[in-house]
């Protein structure tokens, strides 16, 4: 069960009125790849860091923050990334700025997280560590992950995956399908 808390609600909402619609939006959130909360996140951890309240953070700062948020970033990376998205040249980033940055950073830790997550799920089933599994496995798999698809439709998944009619998937197909 969730505590409230009025402190933070009041700050949140103070906050959500001055980002205002333009960060909180779907069409900014979507070009972002971001969801709401984490785009809220960000805000205070940029507005916590923006000590001068001038609404901008140096690179060095973005950094501080990224490695604070358990995300690994080189100093050369950041410096790049900072060069191609610092669009006014400033040297220090403002809110949208920061947030198309971070952005960068917590999809490509959310797409390596996902795909080890299903090379360590491909293991299991691949026993013998022949680099594939058979499409009846497969054909499990997908059985425990949705019981309501019917045979027909596995049978359907299967052959789409498996256009070669091998009777195997690799772990590229498997990732694929899993995907999308």
């Amino acid at each position: 069960e969730e505590c409230w808390d009025p402190a933070v609600t009041v700050w949140e909402s103070s906050q959500l009125e001055k980002m205002g619609e333009r960060h909180l939006n779907t069409e900014f959130l979507e070009e972002v790849g971001l969801d709401k909360e984490q785009v809220i996140v960000l805000k205070k951890a940029f507005d916590a860091f923006d000590s001068e309240k001038k609404g901008a953070i140096t690179t060095e700062t973005t950094g501080q923050i990224l490695r604070m948020m358990g995300l690994k970033v080189s100093s050369d990376e950041l410096n790049a990334i900072v060069e191609d998205i610092d669009e006014d040249g400033s040297g220090e980033l403002e809110f949208e700025e920061f947030v198309m940055l971070s952005a960068r950073f917590l999809t490509e830790e959310d797409e390596e997280a996902l795909k080890k997550e299903l090379k360590d799920a491909f293991r299991i089933y691949d026993k013998d560590r022949a680099g594939y599994i058979s499409t009846g496995t497969l054909k499990e798999i997908l059985h425990e992950l949705d019981p309501k698809l019917s045979e027909e439709e596995l049978t359907g998944i299967i052959e789409e995956i498996d256009e070669d009619g091998s009777g195997t998937v690799d772990f590229d197909e498997f990732m694929e399908m899993m995907t999308g």
